[in-house]
């Protein structure tokens, strides 16, 4: 072996050992160009659930024009600082809404019945989000998406009815290439990608989950950062009548 040879090898080898620690700090969010991306759009918001533990809306809404709560998951589950979360921040001057973390487990129907019977009317709140994204064992195994198609439009029909207003469908990259991108939907999108700006429409943007903000104190540190990809006024415009206002 030549030193030429040795030499170019060596540079090989460092090249690729650069770009694989590279990616790897990309993945951990350690380095990241979403933040730099989402720059252009002005109306931004945060989602938060019972692990930001207790929150000083007050603090944590500065610079934020909307907030997403954590209401429900599943059939029977009820986020337990979901309505003092909701309460102050719409207090602090938040466009606020709510949202449910979808469950592969359990009925659309039964889902949807337990968001409405722990959010309420919902006059003046955001558009309801269903969440869809893996957990537990189907991030080896995803559902079908003949299995879980019906039951999620059944939810978005119950909500679009009570509510007044097409709901918006959250989905991480995985779940939306199989199980959203070709529902043929109407809902308003609310895409997951930290890596880079999503491809195709969308009306919400999570561009990191591991922003850091002042005024929260549970064990998860980190919290979700989102744009939305029109004008506050645009936003405005999809604030929900309410279900009174609906069945009137």
């Amino acid at each position: 072996m030549t030193i030429k040879f040795k030499k170019a090898a060596v540079v090989f080898l460092s090249i690729c050992i650069v770009i694989t620690l590279l990616l790897f700090l990309i993945y951990q969010q350690t380095i990241s160009i979403t933040p730099l991306l989402a720059k252009k759009y002005e109306v931004r918001g945060i989602d938060v659930s019972r692990y930001q533990g207790g929150i000083d809306w007050a603090v944590l809404a500065e610079g934020q024009d909307f907030a997403y709560i954590k209401a429900t998951e599943g059939s029977g589950y009820a986020d337990d600082k979901f309505a003092y979360n909701f309460k102050e921040a719409k207090a602090a001057g938040l466009r606020v809404g709510a949202y449910h973390f979808f469950s592969f487990d359990s009925s659309g129907e039964t889902q949807a019945d337990n968001f409405i019977d722990n959010v309420g009317d919902g006059a003046g709140m955001l558009p309801p989000v269903i969440d869809v994204e893996y957990y537990g064992k189907y991030f080896k195994d995803p559902k079908p998406a003949e299995e879980v198609l019906p039951e999620l439009e059944a939810m978005t029909e119950r909500l679009r009815r009570y509510y007044g207003t097409e709901p918006v469908i959250y989905s991480t990259g995985s779940a939306y290439r199989r199980y959203i991108r070709d529902s043929g939907t109407d809902c308003p999108m609310w895409r997951r990608n930290v890596y880079f700006k999503p491809s195709g429409d969308w009306s919400f943007w999570q561009y990191s989950s591991v922003g850091r903000l002042e005024g929260y104190s549970g064990e998860e540190k980190h919290i979700d950062m989102n744009v939305f990809k029109g004008t506050r006024d645009e936003l405005d415009a999809m604030l929900c009548p309410g279900h009174a206002a609906v069945s009137g």
